[in-house]
């Protein structure tokens, strides 16, 4: 905000959030003073913040296919109709955590298989979000098999003790070694 020229380029460039960032910091540091600025600035910052993370997190759903489907592609890997696998990318934080909710759970499922490569970060809010999908699914009879969980989600299950209530050997270092331990609970 210290030239004109940069301002009016901002204006005319930036995101409009960011926009309303600079103009109601600008306006508040006319009004009031620098100070009251950089706070309300700082705050609608972060919360800007939370907003764009939160639309970056999502839930995706393989493709099941079958031989009469014309378009297969050969890389697809066909798996039995009970297995479902749902990869899920961004950070789970309290922004985020209803993108679990998407995550669909048919009758004839007998494992999901939760592919988190792709989340960097997890906090207490997405961890219940978990708790309570592992939940449903021991209600409907259904097992949970985690794939790739990154250092951080990791030890946030670890002290909370998810792990122990979903069970150690459903945490698979691989998407290959999470379908295997879903065909062997499938085949049970």
């Amino acid at each position: 905000m210290c030239q004109w020229r940069t301002f009016v380029n901002l204006v005319k460039t930036a995101p409009k959030s960011d926009v309303i960032v600079l103009v109601t910091s600008f306006v508040l540091t006319i009004i009031f003073d620098l100070v009251v600025a950089i706070e309300v600035g700082m705050v609608l910052a972060c919360l800007l913040f939370i907003k764009r993370m939160s639309e970056e997190t999502k839930v995706n759903g393989w493709t099941y296919v079958d031989e009469d489907t014309p378009d297969v592609d050969e890389h697809l890997q066909k798996l039995p109709l009970q297995i479902r696998v749902y990869e899920i990318s961004g950070p789970l934080f309290f922004g985020a955590a209803s993108v679990i909710e998407e995550i669909v759970v048919k009758d004839f499922t007998t494992c999901l298989v939760l592919r988190m490569r792709s989340v960097p970060a997890l906090d207490s809010t997405a961890l219940n979000a978990l708790k309570d999908l592992v939940q449903v699914c021991e209600s409907k009879g259904i097992t949970i098999v985690f794939s790739h969980v990154n250092d951080q989600p990791m030890k946030v299950m670890e002290k909370a003790g998810f792990i122990e209530l979903v069970g150690k050997e459903n945490f698979q270092h691989s998407i290959s070694a999470a379908l295997d331990r879903a065909e062997e609970i499938i085949h049970k």
